[in-house]
């Protein structure tokens, strides 16, 4: 059996070891309700209370500007339906960028639906946001501009001091989905000029099921779960106390080896877009090459369906995703590649690899063997290959 090489840490991480270890008490022994007076309970408060201070630190925020939801999902849409519910009143617009993750699109668009209007600013051949257009979007009656801090699937890392400054310049809240930058970069809310910052845990080696929504204090931010007074009365439900240690201990620690981590990612990555572009023709990288993600690496191989490189690549103990994990099901080709320009045939060619710490330079000598080899499968079955072969060699 061939060892298995993962490659998909933007779909989901494995949970660190002393991830784990920090949230087992939590689970059997320390398994209080934090609510609760009595002192097994008042252990469970007080580990929410440590890991919401970690958090807090991280961004250079307060504690009490921490809300502990299920994920990035429900942060994101918590942000902007909350800021549409609480500023209604004052106007009815929203500023998103194209080639936001699902979680951002489907809310604005269920907002369109009850009365609420979204521009959706574009981006350039890198992924970038046209600020000049976003710009040109704000009006009188804008309320939110919501903008990814790095992209999901092609890793580029948006302008989002600029962002923010340009949101706060006009009285207009700004919310970022960090949900693949936090513990991958420094992150510092003030210096960017954030409002409201969506991040997840299991994106840094913490469980799933846990995340977290950043909430500027003196945001008229309304209640988004009713039934209890847990998260200062704004989220209903008994406390997710191991989650919640969880991705504390997941923060800590991703902080903690940030700069090590980088380094060598950026390694990796750099070494990997090397070979591929050197060794494999008629491929095109995406997103930006210096302005992405450290573990991000995109392509898109013409002549080549994404899905059928996947399968192969699994067969070789790959792990690979052409795109976001939460449509992944979906036969479309990505709405990110589209928005940078790319046809719908070689939009539906993309493989998406994200690297960890854990991945070695030999791993990525073993994947751009195979991916040269089942690039080379493929294209020998494609008959639209055979034919750009002729014209080319006319």
């Amino acid at each position: 059996m061939k060892p298995l090489i993962y490659l998909d840490n933007a779909a989901t991480t494995k949970t660190a070891a002393e991830v784990v270890d920090a949230m087992l008490p939590y689970f059997t022994e320390q398994y209080g309700n934090p609510s609760s007076i009595y002192s097994l309970g008042r252990t469970g408060k007080e580990a929410v209370t440590k890991a919401r201070e970690t958090i807090a630190r991280s961004l250079g925020a307060r504690s009490d500007e921490i809300y502990f939801t299920a994920g990035g999902s429900e942060a994101d849409n918590w942000a902007i339906k909350a800021v549409a519910e609480a500023y209604g009143e004052k106007g009815k617009h929203i500023i998103t960028s194209a080639i936001e993750h699902h979680a951002v699109l489907h809310t604005c668009q269920y907002l369109e639906k009850h009365g609420f209007e979204v521009t959706y600013v574009g981006v350039d051949e890198q992924g970038i946001l046209k600020l000049d257009e976003l710009k040109a979007a704000i009006r009188p009656d804008t309320i939110l501009i919501s903008v990814m801090f790095a992209n999901n699937e092609i890793g580029t890392l948006q302008p989002i001091e600029e962002i923010g400054e340009i949101a706060g310049s006009h009285g207009i809240l700004f919310h970022t989905d960090a949900v693949q930058a936090y513990g991958q970069l420094p992150i510092d809310v003030d210096q960017y000029h954030i409002d409201m910052l969506s991040a997840s845990g299991h994106k840094l080696n913490g469980p799933k099921g846990i995340g977290f929504l950043y909430i500027r204090k003196g945001l008229r931010i309304r209640s988004f779960v009713h039934g209890g007074a847990q998260e200062r009365a704004r989220r209903a439900g008994t406390e997710n106390v191991p989650g919640i240690v969880g991705i504390g201990a997941a923060a800590g620690r991703a902080f903690r080896i940030m700069e090590e981590k980088t380094a060598k990612e950026t390694e990796l990555r750099d070494y990997l877009i090397d070979r591929i572009e050197q060794e494999v023709p008629y491929c095109r990288l995406n997103g930006d090459r210096r302005l992405r993600l450290p573990n991000n690496v995109n392509f898109s191989f013409r002549f080549v369906e994404g899905e059928s490189l996947l399968m192969m690549l699994d067969m070789e103990g790959i792990c690979a995703s052409s795109g976001s994990a939460c449509t992944s099901g979906s036969l479309d080709p990505s709405h990110v590649l589209l928005a940078i320009g790319l046809p719908h045939e070689i939009a539906h060619g993309s493989l998406r690899l994200t690297l960890s710490e854990e991945n070695t330079k030999e791993q990525m000598d073993m994947v751009v063997a195979a991916v040269k080899r089942i690039v080379e499968r493929l294209r020998a079955m494609s008959p639209l290959y055979e034919d750009f072969i002729k014209q080319e060699s006319k």
